[in-house]
């Protein structure tokens, strides 16, 4: 295997949140429209502005997105975080800041007992993450 690439599911709102991703984390962000690929003529109007692809990639994660939900429509849960491994302690604590502003922070960061900073949030996207860094760092 060459990569795992965390694939995200939105509601209309897919733009904004990769948007906000970038600020966050950087990197470069592609968006296609609906409208901008060959389903846009077929596709209803309504839908022509929905991101049927969006990729943020930066030297060290790639993060990919759509506005395309299946039949059975959008479903939140708690059984998938995205996890950020940080290369400083002072990188972790500015994603963590970034990524909880408006959403919900479910672990404070802590040093831990496996011998890292770790942290834990819901942004305001719905999305979990888990941060974290070793503590020598």
């Amino acid at each position: 295997m060459k990569q795992l690439i965390t694939y995200l599911t939105f509601s209309g709102n897919c733009q904004k949140a990769m948007e906000f991703y970038k600020d966050c984390l950087g990197g470069d962000l592609y968006l296609q429209t609906i409208k901008d690929s060959p389903f846009g003529n077929i596709m209803p109007e309504q839908m022509r502005e929905c991101i049927i692809h969006a990729e943020l990639k930066t030297e060290s994660f790639v993060l990919m997105a759509t506005d395309l939900v299946g039949k059975h429509g959008l479903i939140r849960g708690n059984s998938v975080s995205i996890m950020l491994e940080c290369s400083s302690k002072d990188e972790l604590e500015d994603a963590f800041n970034k990524l909880s502003e408006k959403g919900d922070t479910t672990y404070p960061i802590e040093e831990t007992f496996f011998g890292a900073f770790y942290g834990g949030l819901t942004d305001k996207f719905g999305n979990n993450w888990l941060l974290k860094t070793k503590k020598h760092l």
